[in-house]
């Protein structure tokens, strides 16, 4: 049985994930793709956080969150490889967004993530609504 701290943290999750989601698209919209990506990586992220959670998998940096979602549901063959690659592609991108200097993603970069992101975090919110 899940307790309910456990499950509303999940739901929380769940609901940033979807939040941050349309964050990114709005920026998109606007031209900010590097910014873009930075919301798309963590509605992603917070995804995946809301299914270790929700499977009683502690994690405390975002590479340990990579590591326990490959490991617990990639490798296993529960949720298809492309989620995996996807988590650490926008990781990647992220980092050198956000880092480095003098670069810009371009809107043709960035399009297809918002289409594959929101597609993982609609698998994971089925997965967390079946264990619920």
């Amino acid at each position: 049985m899940i307790s309910e701290e456990r499950k509303t943290y999940v739901q929380f999750r769940i609901e940033s994930a979807y939040k941050t989601h349309e964050a990114a698209k709005l920026l998109f919209e606007k031209g900010f793709w590097n910014s873009s990506v930075n919301r798309l990586y963590y509605s992603v992220f917070y995804a995946v956080s809301a299914l270790l959670v929700l499977e009683g998998i502690q994690t405390k940096t975002h590479a340990s969150v990579k590591a326990q979602f490959s490991q617990r549901f990639v490798k296993s063959g529960e949720l298809d490889p492309k989620y995996g690659k996807l988590l650490n592609q926008l990781f990647d991108w992220r980092q050198k967004g956000d880092y480095e200097n003098l670069f810009d993603y371009t809107e043709e970069d960035v399009a297809p993530l918002l289409v594959s992101t929101l597609e993982m975090i609609n698998k994971i919110d089925e997965k967390v609504k079946n264990a619920l």
